[in-house]
């Protein structure tokens, strides 16, 4: 190991901790304003391990949160989930290099379906059923250890949530 991918692993590290804590945020806007920072960390982590569908995957990302961490009502919209998830698509096509290509791109469209719903039970239920599995996956094919991590750490977090807030409160969340 050189110093530099320990580095790039560190990176990784600080989005982990700042995806971690978005799930302690009850109001669903407040977390996708975390996770819009946390994917900006991963963006960089993964353009530095050379992992561009997840990279590319990750910058969409960016665009869903800020559009579901939005005041703008156009952005919450079930056509805005449609354009996301049709992004996500066509970057796949762009970015393919195997199989493996299509892990992100997966658990980022149901991410993003379950994002549209405005309904933080089916936020982390796709996140702990769908999502994390399917970015363990890729991380371990890309060598991406801290985005290992972040989705272990992110079902913990999911799973606090849950306890925290109790399940039938989570329906009661909003925006």
């Amino acid at each position: 190991m050189t110093l530099q991918y320990i580095l790039i692993q560190f990176i990784g590290l600080a989005g982990t901790a700042v995806f971690f804590v978005s799930f302690q945020c009850k109001k669903n806007q407040n977390l996708f304003r975390m996770q819009f920072l946390s994917y900006l960390i991963y963006t960089i982590h993964l353009v530095l391990l050379g992992a561009i569908t997840g990279c590319v995957s990750y910058i969409i990302n960016i665009f869903r949160s800020l559009c579901l961490g939005s005041r703008w009502d156009f952005a919450h919209k079930k056509s805005m989930c449609a354009v996301i998830c049709l992004m996500q698509a066509v970057a796949l096509m762009f970015t393919w290099s195997g199989w493996y290509s299509v892990l992100p791109a997966a658990a980022n469209i149901a991410s993003t379906i379950a994002g549209y719903t405005h309904n933080a039970r089916k936020i982390r239920l796709a996140g702990m059923l769908i999502n994390s599995p399917l970015w363990i996956i890729y991380d371990i094919i890309v060598g991406s250890w801290a985005g290992i991590l972040d989705e272990a750490a992110s079902e913990l977090s999911m799973i606090i949530s849950i306890i925290r807030y109790g399940w039938k409160n989570l329906d009661d969340a909003g925006r």
